[in-house]
């Protein structure tokens, strides 16, 4: 048989790909994808079958080693690799697959791939493998036992002990069942979970979940830190404010009737309190400063700082302007000084941060991941954009962003 470019079909070059999405791999054993090579695949797979004989994953591995066998006493062209992508799913997982794939096609020139995946979870990714390579056949892994009633019991109750999906499935019941017993108590009826639910199927609905995952990640948040202190602090006004709102909603409800009043009233209560929640919360972080090395992502915190002082004043502004305690026109200067106060907070933040990329001498230094693996050096930076540009050791380019900078030393260390 002949391929489309008159070759044989035995003449061309094949992947078999096996694909751990949610990387058990590197949770259970500490090594860390992608995997390439027949040896580096059969012991990753054993090393994952001693610490969880039970795991799909290690079946998945050992399955793409026997095909790749076959298809090398068959006289194919054909290599192996594994690629691995993140126990938090999602987008997170499937870009740091996409990541792996390149650096595997860049060191292994194939015409084709043998998908190899052990479910769903991973068939996901088909796309994203299809844009780089075209796929040949797609070999599921099944386990035989598992085909018995009793067997899939089991299966499921182990996949429960995942992080990913026992989040699921016990996680965001239990927040519910939370949101209306708090809702009870304080006598606001199903409204309040309502749209708390709401909101985070919206979040859920345009894909903002990992973006907010991501902002969060080395916040630093830890009772060992004194920056804790102002954390805790922050929270307490927050929910100082929210009951401040709801009194003053259900009082000037009460007196005036009027839905609109109640709930200018209301804004105003909260708003009072916000800006000693931004303050603390601002202190708690350059407290942090000290002490993590997220230090590009704290000038971003000054950053939205700026935007905060803005929002809030327009806010507070417009609500005294609707229960009629200020003028029109004194709304309007408010809101002239808070954006000229928060434009210059915003570039101060920003000015400072070029300030310190430029004095860590960061160009040519090596770049490596939170596991340790080798990426490139720094080839140029954009002290501008907050931008640093990496020349992997495959030949190509890859810019990432300050923030995602968690160590600084010999080296540079991103997550």
């Amino acid at each position: 048989m002949m391929a489309s470019d008159g070759r044989s079909k035995k003449e061309e070059r094949l992947l078999v790909l096996a694909v751990d999405i949610d990387n058990d791999l590197y949770r259970k054993t500490r090594i860390s994808g992608p995997l390439v090579g027949r040896q580096q695949n059969l012991n990753g797979a054993e090393q994952l079958a001693l610490a969880d004989p039970q795991d799909p994953d290690a079946n998945t591995m050992f399955y793409a080693v026997k095909f790749y066998d076959n298809l090398k006493k068959d006289g194919y062209l054909v290599s192996i690799a594994t690629i691995t992508g993140s126990e938090n799913e999602g987008y997170e997982a499937d870009r740091e697959a996409s990541r792996q794939l390149d650096l595997v096609l860049e060191t292994n020139k194939s015409d084709a791939c043998i998908l190899v995946t052990d479910g769903a979870s991973d068939q996901r990714i088909l796309p994203m493998i299809e844009s780089r390579i075209k796929i040949d056949s797609v070999q599921v892994v099944t386990i035989k036992q598992a085909e018995n009633l009793e067997n899939t019991y089991f299966t499921i109750l182990e996949k429960l002990k995942e992080p990913h999906y026992s989040r699921i499935v016990f996680g965001l019941p239990a927040v519910l069942l939370l949101l209306f017993a708090i809702s009870y108590a304080i006598g606001a009826g199903w409204v309040l979970p309502a749209g708390l639910i709401g909101l985070y199927l919206l979040i859920k609905g345009f894909g903002l979940e990992d973006t907010f995952i991501n902002s969060f990640k080395g916040f630093g948040f830890s009772i060992d830190r004194m920056s804790f202190v102002f954390y805790l602090s922050s929270l307490l006004f927050i929910f100082t404010g929210v009951y401040i709102a709801y009194g003053n909603y259900t009082s000037t409800l009460m007196i005036t009737g009027n839905q609109g009043l109640a709930t200018a009233s209301m804004a105003e209560g909260f708003l009072v309190i916000l800006p000693i929640f931004l303050i603390l919360f601002l202190i708690g972080r350059l407290v942090d400063v000290r002490s993590t090395a997220y230090v590009f992502r704290t000038f971003r915190y000054g950053i939205y700082m700026g935007s905060s002082i803005i929002l809030w004043v327009l806010l507070y502004s417009f609500t005294e302007w609707l229960n009629a305690q200020i003028y029109f026109g004194q709304f309007l200067l408010f809101l002239v000084a808070a954006i000229v106060i928060g434009v210059s907070v915003s570039t101060f933040s920003a000015s400072l941060r070029r300030r310190v990329l430029v004095s860590k001498k960061l160009k040519d230094k090596e770049v490596v991941n939170e596991l340790g693996a080798a990426i490139g050096r720094i080839s140029k930076l954009d002290e501008k954009k907050g931008r640093i540009q990496v020349s992997t050791n495959y030949g190509n380019s890859v810019t990432y962003s300050v923030d995602r900078i968690t160590e600084i030393s010999d080296r540079v260390v991103i997550r």
